[in-house]
């Protein structure tokens, strides 16, 4: 209970505005999602973190090749194309951490001997974006009818030089840091699916952006919620 309370204080309160639901204390940019804009995918979504915008289409479960097949799931895919340009380290990189989160909440299980590919476009990077690319996997994932056990969500948190942790920070705020981690959680347990580092930091510091994170998660989630009630209550 301390180590929750000093990781609430020592977050930077960031003027949260927009369409998203906010609660007190909570410190994430502004939200915005939009499903199914694209008619050639089974599902895609469009996914707004503050100045930072990725796509994402889903297709399949569909056929695969025989070179890729698994017998007894299905093998899922992840592309993520750059703002400009060719996909390089970076991207494969994220690309890996994106397929093993997804790995871990997809019921490949009943769609043996299939393929579920998720193409992810980078619009703007205006910092925290490999969170923001988890989030529109996500909602593109839920748009195109893919089992899931659980839905999963990216939570960025910085640690400037003096310690002050900071919830879904910018560009300038993650060159500044002194490190930057990035976690994904499912919305069952709260619990750790992947996390990625950057920075040197602390084990008592690692423990308290994961809290940190644990708690804004719920903030998104939420936000989950209300945009698929939105959408559905329309139709």
């Amino acid at each position: 209970m301390e180590e929750e309370m000093h990781t609430d204080a020592k977050i930077r309160a960031e003027s949260g505005t927009g369409s998203s639901p906010r609660g007190p204390g909570c410190s994430l940019r502004h939200f915005a999602c939009e499903q199914n804009l694209l008619s050639r995918p089974d599902g895609s979504a469009s996914f707004l973190q503050g100045d930072t915008s990725v796509l994402a289409g889903v297709y399949g479960p569909a056929e695969v090749k025989v070179s890729k097949e698994i017998f007894n799931k299905a093998t899922l895919e992840v592309i993520l194309r750059p703002k400009i340009g060719l996909p390089g380290v970076a991207e494969k990189s994220r690309e890996r951490l994106i397929r093993n989160t997804c790995e871990a909440v997809v019921l490949g299980t009943l769609h043996p001997r299939t393929s579920i590919t998720v193409v992810l476009q980078v619009v703007s990077d205006a910092g925290s974006l490999l969170a923001c690319c988890l989030n529109a996997a996500c909602m593109a994932l839920v748009d195109a009818g893919v089992p899931m056990r659980a839905l999963f969500c990216g939570v960025t948190c910085a640690l400037d030089s003096d310690g002050t942790l900071v919830l879904d920070p910018t560009s300038k705020q993650e060159k500044e840091a002194r490190a930057v981690l990035t976690f994904a959680l499912d919305s069952v347990e709260r619990k750790l699916l992947m996390s990625s580092t950057k920075g040197l930091y602390s084990d008592t510091e690692l423990q308290q952006c994961l809290a940190a994170a644990q708690a804004a998660s719920q903030h998104v989630f939420r936000f989950y919620r209300e945009s698929l009630q939105r959408r559905y209550s329309k139709s």
